[in-house]
């Protein structure tokens, strides 16, 4: 009788083991079973350590951007559209961290943990995925940039929050990957994207933090005027000017991007509301693209008691303040939004072979980045901006609103980086873009006209 109850025993601890090590293997193939799958050395997937297996990419209006036949990874037949949407897609080999194909490799493979990746072997290749981006507009963005060392542009509808162009430069044509690719100093950084995790010093673009935190926290800021000789001297390394302005509103600050007033805005604000204001605004935190896809952190390094010039150089924007293009990006899409800021978004729709939507579980939300009242101030002061110093006529039928930047690099007036962002203040074409040019000069003169060719070819189809 003994014998038996120790055998039962053993026997209902094997049963234990057995379930427990069943359920284990239950949940780590829900849970990892997709890694698993993706391996480089899964033949049915990779083909000398490239992807071959995902479905088909296209862009909003249909145009197939990337392809798998016949066992090969086939690209748009169009050189340069392959080049300006390379960041967007992504490579196959995993180099370009933030593009689709590596983003949603395995749902673009095709594989759920009850059928693996069945869908493969039977179809050619996975499920297929629509972008929001328009390859004529981030081809005529790539031509753009094509002059410049390296640069990016996004432009977003601010009202449902999908990309429409997103470029980054260099790049390469990922039909002819060049040899030289790695030791080329032409492709430095060519896997990057800029847009997303560029890290930039803002220049006077952050210009419209320090704005916003000025009307937010300074209750007689209209109606002052400010005093710029040239530059302003806040004890430390004077704070040079762009021009010798003379008396200014806080309105004409802006439009003429005067260092020397706005300097002193920073330093009456102080340390902590303007990274308080900075931070509510997003600006030290990432951004998100359909949930997945992660833009660098912005970087900022004020603190409690440090130094008035200090401080005046930041609220300028040339501290050691550090952006991603896409904070800035967001920012003046709630701007133009009321003050809104709508989740950004790459994915369009996504299917399986048999056209059936499949769900990408994309979570969408809306941040109250700053109050009506502000945002319709910041409205009115980029548009004077533009309607008294960068001139309309520029800018022809577009209702632009927006601020330049010309961020100088470690001093040296030969690596100025420049800045365009802003919007377009109409119901019909609700579009917020931001334009970053490397060893670009000046942000008005450069990055300024890039903007206004993609955003005519988006309008106007030019």
């Amino acid at each position: 009788m003994k014998m038996i109850t120790r055998r039962g025993l053993f026997l209902l601890i094997l049963i234990v083991g057995f379930l427990g090590g069943l359920g284990f293997m239950s949940y780590s193939l829900v849970t990892e079973g997709s890694s698993w799958a993706m391996q480089p050395y899964n033949g049915s997937i990779y083909r000398n350590g490239e992807l071959i297996a995902e479905g088909e990419i296209s862009d909003v209006n249909g145009e197939v951007l990337a392809q798998t036949v016949d066992g090969e990874r086939v690209y748009n037949e169009n050189d340069d559209v392959r080049k300006a949407t390379l960041h967007a897609v992504g490579d196959t080999m995993g180099f370009i961290s933030t593009g689709v194909q590596n983003v949603y490799e395995s749902r673009l493979v095709g594989y759920n943990p009850l059928n693996g990746i069945y869908s493969i072997t039977r179809n050619g290749s996975g499920n297929d995925m629509s972008l929001t981006i328009d390859a004529h507009v981030c081809e005529v963005a790539y031509d753009a940039l094509s002059d410049y060392k390296a640069g990016c542009v996004g432009v977003v509808n601010y009202k449902t929050g999908d990309i429409v162009c997103m470029v980054s430069t260099p790049a390469y044509d990922p039909v002819n990957k060049p040899g030289d690719i790695d030791t080329n100093d032409y492709y430095e950084g060519v896997y990057i994207n800029r847009l997303l995790t560029g890290m930039y010093t803002p220049g006077s673009t952050f210009k419209l933090v320090t704005a916003i935190c000025a009307i937010e926290n300074i209750p007689d800021i209209n109606t002052r005027t400010f005093t710029c000789e040239g530059e302003y001297d806040a004890g430390g390394t004077p704070i040079e000017c762009n021009g010798y302005h003379g008396e200014i509103t806080f309105e004409e600050a802006l439009a003429k991007s005067c260092n020397s007033a706005f300097a002193q805005i920073a330093i009456e604000l102080g340390p902590d509301k303007i990274m308080e204001t900075a931070k509510s605004l997003g600006m030290t935190e990432e951004v998100l693209v359909s949930g997945d896809i992660r833009s660098a952190t912005g970087k900022m390094f004020l603190e409690s008691g440090d130094a008035n010039d200090y401080v005046g150089w930041t609220g300028i924007g040339q501290g050691d303040t550090l952006l991603p293009p896409v904070a800035m990006l967001r920012l003046s899409a709630a701007i133009a939004n009321n003050g809104n800021a709508v989740s950004f978004n790459l994915v369009d729709t996504f299917a399986n072979k048999a056209g059936k939507a499949l769900d990408m579980s994309i979570s969408t939300r809306e941040t109250q980045l700053l109050s009506t009242q502000t945002a319709e101030q910041m409205k009115s002061m980029m548009r004077y901006a533009v309607e008294n110093q960068y001139g309309d006529y520029n800018y022809e039928g577009l209702s632009l609103c927006a601020k330049s930047g010309t961020a100088q690099i470690d001093g040296d007036t030969d690596h100025n980086t420049a800045w365009f962002t802003g919007f377009m203040n109409d119901s019909n074409n609700p579009y917020a873009f931001v334009v970053v040019v490397e060893y670009g000069g000046s942000g008005s003169q450069t990055a300024g006209p890039i903007a206004n060719r993609v955003l005519q070819a988006l309008v106007n189809g030019e």
